[in-house]
Parts: structure tokens; C-alpha cells; sequence
């Protein structure tokens, strides 16, 4: 698949352009892979903890344009490292799958 914007070849997953930030027009996250409980930290998908994939998420943008948001708040105005923290203390975790602690159990 490729970008309609700028060209450039994407994952068929892709909702988002990588090289453009233009929206791809893939079809969401199934329904049953999206955690619709609100804000929450997620399981995968995060740098550090999770917090601007937890954004991301939950206002249905691309992560990378969270994480600039986040980043340029936190240089120029200090209160974005704060912020970060109280949220990561804050945030709840997403709930682990039941498919997934049944593996992990036979696993043990």
C-alpha cells in the first residue's frame, strides 16, 4: 500500500503515513483488539510507559504527533516531564486478555 499524499510505501496495517502523518484510510483496529475503557495505559506500543500511546489512543491520533506535542510542552514550558509522571501514576493499565493468562499458566 502506498500513501496517496506523498508515495511513500506503507504497512498494510498502516493507518497513518509514517513519512506525511496523513490519515491512510485503513480501516481501525478491530473492535475486538481496541480497549474501549476509556484512557489507560496499553500493553504494547509504548517507549516508556505508555502514556502518549494511551493519548494516542484514546483521542484516535497518530502516536508520533503525541509524543512531539508532549516533548515540545515538556521543553519549552517544563510542565510536560510533571505531567508525565502524575499520568503514568495515574493512567490504569489495560486489562491483560484472558487468552494471555491462560497461556501464561500452562506455561509455568
Amino acid at each position: 500500500m502506498f500513501c496517496t499524499t506523498c508515495g511513500f510505501e506503507l504497512d498494510e496495517k498502516a493507518r497513518f503515513c509514517s513519512q506525511c502523518g496523513r490519515p491512510t484510510g485503513a480501516a481501525p483496529v478491530a473492535a475486538a483488539r481496541r480497549w474501549s475503557g476509556g484512557l489507560s495505559l496499553p500493553a504494547e506500543g509504548k517507549k516508556i510507559g505508555g502514556v502518549c500511546a494511551g493519548f494516542a489512543r484514546y483521542l484516535d491520533v497518530d502516536v508520533t504527533l503525541v509524543r512531539v506535542i508532549w516533548l515540545t510542552t515538556a521543553i519549552f514550558a517544563g510542565v510536560g516531564f510533571i505531567a508525565y509522571l502524575v499520568a503514568w501514576l495515574l493512567m490504569p493499565k489495560d486489562p491483560v486478555p484472558a487468552a494471555v493468562t491462560e497461556t501464561a499458566r500452562q506455561n509455568t
